[in-house]
């Protein structure tokens, strides 16, 4: 059996697991709700670079991404944000729904799941 690897780990959850060649992050959120959606979309990216980093793997190995908007007329602009970060000919399977978060003032969560 596979060894499994738990990154960042909570009372709750972990930030990210790792199993095989694969890391699994947790949704990623911004930090400071105050922002537009472009600004907390930037956060949650950059959450996930770092989160990725640690597991030893990066954005051009994301396999599949699920983005949370609670309201999805800030789609065009989720995808300024996404469109700038992600790398031209590494983009990953992608799914974008309209959800209500936890905390009325978020706008986004995306949780990603990446080869090592």
């Amino acid at each position: 059996m596979s060894t499994i690897t738990r990154i960042d780990v909570g009372p709750r959850m972990s930030e990210a697991v790792i199993l095989g060649n694969r890391i699994y992050c947790s949704g990623m959120i911004p930090e400071d709700t105050s922002l537009d959606i472009t600004g907390q979309v930037r956060q949650a990216l950059a959450e996930i670079d770092a989160l990725l980093a640690k597991g030893g793997s990066d954005k051009t190995k994301i396999l599949t991404a699920t983005i949370w908007l609670s309201d999805i007329s800030d789609f065009a602009a989720m995808n300024q944000v996404w469109d700038a970060w992600v790398v031209p000919g590494h983009t990953p399977a992608r799914a974008t729904v309209q959800a209500r978060l936890n905390d009325p003032d978020m706008k986004v969560e995306i949780m990603v799941v990446a080869a090592i």
